[in-house]
């Protein structure tokens, strides 16, 4: 392990000859977003969050003579408001908000490829940048468009997504250009470098296992996954005579799909998305959910960086988490439901600036909640 940090931070020193050899890639990206919360006659309020990122990628075989071998580092620091807060919504609205700020080491894996079609994957690694995705999906900021809330909500302190990720073995298998088929085991609990209880070694809250399988290609995707805990988490709602909560296990699965239209190979294409998950629906307020939209890719001639896309995105509540409402003397619905437009430019090499627009209705899950209009300006700085 010494020997790898040394190389890589020696890499990172290396002449642009060597870079050219893509090495080590070295990028910073920070996301800056300029967040307006608009409730009804509430009065507005806007937060300023920021989210920056320095990534280093290393092919091992040119840097250490590890054959087959590549290393991914990925340090993250955040900063800024919670507009959530003000929007009171039960899936969030901006996908960089978190709880508490704090620089963290939010990946740090290798991966050794095997064979010509095969590779293992292994350290602190985003569950969700392999699985439960649908690309089309990615320029949306809302939270539910990454990881599908009946996940994302699971665990004692949230699955291997952002802001923590977590311990963690992936394998993947590809069918040529066709198809693949992932799995991983990863730690229970969530925690980095960084977080206040750091990187969890004692697996003490057990493991979550989840596999998916699909065809992916150029233009469409179609695939499922399952996932579920080894140990037993705390009902939502559900508690024994002596008022201790029942012990549930935590499980799940998803279908994910999207299809080119039209367009592609440098012209303007339309790409639709679609996707539903389904859970035990006991240890969290979310049985399950959908998503689905459209992404428009080069839409003004000759801006070739110019997108759009359209989302919409249906969390359905539990009946328990509807039980908890009608004690809180509240009507409970059956889901909260989000609408969201977005436009994306590149104005410069460095710059990307995306205007985006969020209504949410019954938010909270309360039915006939007073709607929320949400509007972002997202500034991305990339080198």
């Amino acid at each position: 392990m010494k020997r790898f940090l040394f190389a890589l931070v020696l890499g990172c020193t290396l002449p642009d000859y060597v870079f050219a050899q893509r090495v080590v890639d070295v990028h910073l990206v920070e996301t800056i977003d300029v967040v307006s919360v608009a409730r009804g006659g509430d009065r507005e309020r806007t937060y300023v969050l920021d989210d920056t990122h320095l990534t280093a990628d290393a092919d091992l075989a040119r840097l250490v003579g590890w054959q087959g071998a590549t290393a991914h580092v990925d340090v993250m620091s955040t900063m800024g408001g919670r507009p959530n807060g003000a929007a009171g919504t039960l899936q969030g609205v901006d996908s960089i908000e978190v709880a508490s700020h704090h620089v963290r080491l939010f990946e740090a894996w290798v991966e050794q490829r095997i064979g010509q079609h095969s590779t293992v994957r292994a350290g602190a690694y985003d569950l969700n940048s392999e699985f439960y995705v649908n690309g089309a999906a990615g320029l949306l900021l809302s939270p539910s468009f990454g990881a599908g809330s009946e996940l994302a909500a699971t665990g004692p302190n949230g699955p291997s997504i952002f802001p923590s990720t977590a311990l963690t073995v992936r394998v993947e298998h590809r069918f040529g250009d066709i198809a693949y088929a992932r799995a991983a085991v990863l730690n229970g609990a969530a925690g980095c470098l960084g977080d206040p209880h750091g990187l969890d070694f004692s697996f003490r809250d057990g493991l979550l296992l989840i596999g998916e399988a699909g065809i992916e290609r150029p233009g469409l995707k179609i695939a499922g996954g399952y996932w579920r805990y080894t140990k037993r988490h705390d009902d939502y709602t559900e508690v024994d005579a002596d008022g201790v909560p029942l012990q549930r296990v935590d499980h799940g699965g998803y279908a994910i799909a999207e299809l080119q239209l039209t367009g592609g190979e440098g012209k303007r294409s339309l790409t639709v998305f679609g996707r539903a998950g389904m859970s035990g629906g006991a240890a969290t307020p979310f049985q399950g959910g959908w998503q689905a939209g459209f992404l428009v890719e080069r839409l003004i001639a000759g801006r070739p960086d110019s997108q759009a896309s359209f989302g919409m995105s249906r969390g359905v509540t539990t009946p328990g988490y509807g039980a908890v409402l009608l004690d809180a003397g509240a009507r409970p619905s059956r889901a909260e439901t989000s609408f969201e437009l977005t436009y994306s430019d590149q104005l410069a090499t460095w710059l990307t600036v995306q205007p985006d627009l969020q209504f949410i209705a019954d938010r909270g899950g309360v039915e006939k909640a007073r709607g929320v209009v949400v509007g972002t300006l997202r500034l991305t700085i990339a080198f």
